[in-house]
């Protein structure tokens, strides 16, 4: 058994070893942009990860940037691909003013086996009508005719049953718990505390698995999110299904949610998403209406928690909003666009650490950039995190100051948290609602310690703190 396993071993090595011989003879025939593949597939997948875990994900591209003196592009490998690292604005630029022309919308194996055919994983036509439909839901207008009041009333009834009267909170925890439950209840109006926190703990298993390689060996990241996204699914499958039946009848309850939007809309052929295709676009947006929003909010506790002046500045805005409303009145859409120096410090924030550090392009043909060529297939990523980390783009940039966006704000292409183009975040406005709302509950009622105040972040995937950033609460005698 031994000597079999020994065999197998050495001639995979062999294998890999030729692999790399041909692909480096290939790559030479080409003007590529300088860098090197790293090890047979994995490449630089390893050094690549453990600066995200580490915290400082932006040091891959600027150790790269500094050896093979090029700030606009350099080439690597990543699980288990060849791709091109596209630097700072001007790479910004060509990457959103060139999708569906030279680059395309891509995700690595793992994240399209887990979240199956969605927005996120879609191209062309077929991506532009899922956008159009959503966006219908998702958009400003939406948002200010429906979506602001039912997000305030579960955020002030989650502030007062997780929050007021506790001394000590682990904010990531329980403000993951708050959004996966708020996605819930608007994107299919479920508030069963059983089945949504059972979907809950099924997600968390499932992020898990969103940054590892697409191994499905017992034991693994990816095979347990695997088994998540199967349960996730098969729980979602039956929703849309009773919902489907729901409508069906006469004088059916009307739901106002995305769910009932996906099951009634159809593209201009007259084509309806199959119930599968709606489960995996409701997890993707389930997904990304929460994990990424819980990590911004958790980042900027933190940051309030680290800068009293910005705090007192925030709560001085949220007053003055607070003392216009009645006793128990709900903030309106209006409320929301008078938090402009409150979105100001959020946006700071997302400055110094984005939630995503960035996201990944495929080459539809052979093009050139920057004096090089990128073949077609290759894998692109930009990164809004070394992006936002340059000095370059940001005088004093490890300076916390939510000053930078004031007026015009930043220069284009140089702030970048949301992507940009065709392919700009479809939940930007979820986002900011979700997190302004939220602030302004929980300013106008708490201040609080760090408990750690050196607790260090990690990127795995998303941007959140090591011991979920415990704090410690002092209520307002307001």
């Amino acid at each position: 058994m031994a000597a079999t396993l020994f065999i197998f071993v050495f001639l995979f090595i062999l294998v890999c070893i030729w692999f790399q011989i041909h692909r480096n003879k290939q790559a030479a025939t080409n003007n590529l942009p300088p860098g090197t593949f790293g090890w047979p597939y994995i490449g630089e997948t390893l050094e690549f990860v453990r600066l995200q875990r580490h915290g400082t994900p932006e040091t891959f591209i600027r150790e790269r940037i500094k050896k093979y003196d090029s700030r606009l592009v350099f080439k690597t490998s990543l699980i288990g691909h060849r791709m091109a690292v596209f630097c700072g604005p001007q790479g910004n630029k060509f990457l959103f003013g060139n999708e569906n022309k030279l680059v395309a919308s891509w995700w690595p194996e793992t994240m399209s086996r887990l979240l199956g055919k969605c927005l996120n994983t879609s191209r062309g036509d077929e991506a532009k009508w899922l956008r159009k439909m959503m966006i219908e839901c998702l958009g400003p207008d939406a948002l200010s005719s429906r979506y602001t009041v039912t997000i305030e009333k579960i955020t002030r009834r989650y502030i007062q049953d997780h929050w007021q009267g506790r001394n000590e909170i682990k904010v990531f925890e329980t403000v993951k718990s708050y959004l996966f439950e708020l996605a819930c209840s608007m994107f299919l109006s479920l508030e069963d505390p059983k089945q949504v926190s059972e979907l809950g703990s099924l997600f968390k298993t499932f992020l898990k698995g969103l940054a590892e390689l697409p191994i499905a060996i017992p034991g693994t990241r990816f095979y347990r999110a695997k088994k998540a996204t199967y349960a996730i699914k098969k729980q979602l499958m039956v929703i849309i299904k009773q919902r489907r039946e729901i409508t069906k009848q006469e004088n059916a309850a009307s739901f106002e949610d995305l769910l009932s939007h996906l099951l009634s809309s159809s593209d201009e052929n007259g084509r309806f998403l199959s119930e599968i295709e709606i489960a995996d676009n409701i997890m993707l947006l389930l997904f990304a209406g929460h994990d990424t929003t819980a990590s911004l909010i958790t980042l900027l506790m933190k940051c309030l928690g680290e800068h009293t002046r910005v705090y007192e500045n925030v709560l001085k805005e949220q007053l003055v909003i607070l003392e216009g409303k009645s006793p128990g009145e709900l903030l309106s859409w209006n409320d929301l666009q008078k938090m402009r120096y409150s979105w100001n410090v959020v946006c700071e924030v997302m400055r110094l650490n984005p939630p995503v550090i960035g996201a990944f392009r495929e080459a539809l043909v052979d093009f050139e950039y920057a004096g090089y060529t990128i073949p077609k297939g290759w894998k692109i990523i930009w990164s809004a995190v070394m992006t936002h980390k340059e000095e370059d783009n940001f005088s004093n940039v490890t300076k916390f100051d939510p000053s930078r966006f004031e007026g015009t704000g930043p220069t284009p292409f140089t702030y970048v948290p949301f992507g940009g183009g065709p392919r700009m975040c479809l939940g930007k406005e979820l986002a900011r609602v979700q997190v302004l709302v939220f602030l302004h509950n929980i300013v106008t009622k708490f201040k609080w310690d760090l408990l750690n105040p050196d607790e260090k972040i990690e990127y795995d995937p998303m941007a959140t703190p090591v011991n979920k950033l415990p704090i410690r609460l002092h209520p307002h005698q307001i």
